[in-house]
């Protein structure tokens, strides 16, 4: 259905534009508030009233656009990266990162009317970027991409595994084995250590001998 519209809306069109639209959106969401009015003869005569007021609204955006135009072609954006000894970015750089940019420098422009050459910058260097503004008017945004180096961590050697456990062992169990090379030489040292006593029993033997 036709409308005319009561307010500016993007990208659909400004105050005073004629345009056609779908029937439920036009009148689940565009009447309802009050951004246009169905095109007939009654709203097509205010709307030629109001003419002269809506053309001096037009005149302010131009002259506004001329003016953000000028601030932003002097601008030089700056925008820091994670990026590889090569150059190549961890990441891009994208219209949703230079609107958040130049909101920072006080510019508030919409995403949409951003344009990168080849939607985005994965490099680091120097780009051109174009950012519509009012009609026909579009300013050019000079962009300087720097690298910020990501160094590689040293990777830690991983702690020692613990002993497996077999399947039914138990902590107990497994002691002796742990501790097995102690219990080898307390044995060693058991026979040397006894023979005295075997010896000093030979003699007594002999003693017993000899004197019967």
């Amino acid at each position: 259905m036709k409308v005319i519209l009561n307010k500016d809306l993007s990208p659909l069109g400004e105050e005073g534009d004629v345009k056609d639209v779908a029937r439920g959106y036009a009148r689940n969401f565009l009447f309802p508030r009050g951004i246009a009015l169905p095109y007939n003869e009654s709203t097509k005569r205010l709307f030629e009233a109001r003419q002269e007021e809506i053309n001096a609204k037009k005149a302010g955006k131009r002259t506004d656009a001329a003016g953000l135009k000028e601030k932003i072609e002097g601008l030089n954006l700056e925008i820091t990266m994670p990026a590889g000894a090569n150059g190549k970015l961890y990441g891009a750089v994208t219209s949703q990162t230079i609107m958040e940019e130049l909101a920072k420098q006080g510019f508030q422009v919409e995403r949409k009317k951003i344009e990168l050459p080849g939607a985005s910058f994965k490099n680091v260097g120097k780009y051109k970027v174009m950012i519509k503004l009012y009609e026909s008017a579009a300013a050019e945004l000079s962009v300087t991409v720097l690298g910020q180096e990501v160094k590689s961590e040293v990777k830690k050697a991983p702690p020692p595994k613990p002993a497996r456990r077999r399947p039914g062992q138990t902590s107990a169990e497994r002691a002796p084995a742990e501790g097995a090379p102690a219990e080898k030489a307390k044995e060693e040292d058991t026979p040397a250590e006894a023979a005295p006593a075997e010896n000093n029993r030979t003699l007594d033997n002999a003693g017993q001998t000899g004197n019967n």
